[in-house]
């Protein structure tokens, strides 16, 4: 179940379904928050902490899938539940694919909607913690000297320090040195853990200098 410090926001050109969906989610907990359009919603800053997004598939000017392809390239994880009035296969498989948690035709049920958006939230809940993680990652990665990156890259490709030393130029001892500065800036208890965190930052080459 959300919390109640969880923010869920409506987009939708109707004024009547503001009304009736921002009350559903008030009375289960959730702080909400309306705008009657895209635009309005993209100039508004998300507040801290787990959200979503319940929005009209068909609204004038700006759709709903056009508002999900501009928050997809924010690179910012955000959870959208899509309320349509029409069963539009085509359009919900378009929406699925590109990430929505769920594609829920007028009339819903509330339990239906509210069932929806603890899915949303959960699963942002889970993108903000991966999203956080990757961004520190990538902080770290930044404290490296380029000859460190070279190393860090050998190190994660499976290579010893033996290989590393013939491929980079450099006595053992100094492979082994800077190994232990990888390890220790990185905050990576085994060469596993430094595996996984060169994944999740997209490290699969050597780094340039």
């Amino acid at each position: 179940m959300s919390k109640p410090s969880a923010t869920v926001y409506v987009v939708d050109d109707d004024a009547s379904v503001l009304k009736s969906v921002g009350r559903v989610l008030r009375s289960a907990g959730f702080g909400v928050e309306t705008f009657p359009s895209g635009q309005a919603f993209l100039a508004h800053p998300l507040a801290p902490g787990p959200s979503c997004v319940v929005l009209d598939v068909r609204m004038p000017g700006f759709t709903g899938l056009e508002l999900q392809a501009a928050l997809s390239a924010r690179k910012e994880p955000v959870a959208i539940v899509f309320i349509s009035g029409a069963a539009d296969v085509p359009v919900s498989v378009r929406a699925m694919k590109a990430g929505a948690v769920d594609f829920l035709t007028k009339p819903h049920t509330a339990e239906d909607l509210l069932d929806a958006v603890h899915r949303a939230i959960a699963r942002n809940t889970s993108d903000q913690a991966a999203h956080e993680r990757s961004a520190a990652i990538s902080r770290r990665l930044q404290t490296l000297t380029p000859r460190e990156a070279e190393v860090l890259a050998q190190v994660v490709s499976g290579r010893l320090n033996k290989q590393i030393a013939g491929t980079l130029g450099i006595s053992e001892k100094t492979v082994k040195v800077h190994r232990a500065r990888v390890m220790a800036k990185m905050r990576a208890d085994s060469v596993a853990e430094l595996v996984r965190m060169a994944q999740m930052a997209g490290v699969a080459a050597p780094l340039p200098r």
